[in-house]
């Protein structure tokens, strides 16, 4: 498979929905791309903020843009402002390196990603690694921090 599907993507957001109903998160909004960065699915809780979208692209637009979660991006990115704001003037402001932007994997291959925004950025990333799982493809980062739980809001 090259890319995620409609049914795969829609499997991805509903659980990611679902567990953050099942966790009592924030509302959350959930936005699963493409290979090629195509919005194929963008579900929005009732009460989720109106950037909530924006915010959710541009997790998973940065993650698959250069390859890697975003939590990895904050993590690599953390002293480098510099090359940060280059990038996101270069993306048209579509990168948001925090966690929350997962990307989607199907035997080693990069076939999409999600991101999610709503709740603190380790328990939207939380949300979206078990979407991933739950619609039988691999998430990368394949958990989710230890203290997601602990995150504040």
């Amino acid at each position: 498979m090259t890319s995620v599907t409609l049914a795969q993507a829609t499997a991805i957001a509903v659980t990611a929905l679902a567990r953050g109903r099942d966790a009592g998160l924030a509302p959350l909004t959930v936005a699963v791309l493409d290979a090629g960065g195509h919005l194929v699915v963008l579900q929005r809780e009732d009460g989720s903020g109106i950037l909530r979208p924006d915010i959710a692209i541009g997790k998973a637009w940065g993650a698959l843009g250069m390859g890697t979660s975003s939590r990895t991006l904050r993590d690599r990115m953390a002293d480098r402002q510099n090359f940060v704001s280059a990038v996101s003037a270069a993306s048209n402001g579509r990168f948001v390196p925090v966690p929350g932007g997962v990307l989607i994997r199907d035997e080693g291959r990069i076939i999409g990603a999600v991101g999610i925004s709503g709740d603190a950025s380790d328990k939207d990333e939380y949300c979206a690694i078990e979407g991933v799982k739950a619609a039988g493809l691999t998430p990368d980062p394949a958990e989710p921090n230890p203290d997601w739980q602990n995150a504040l809001p």
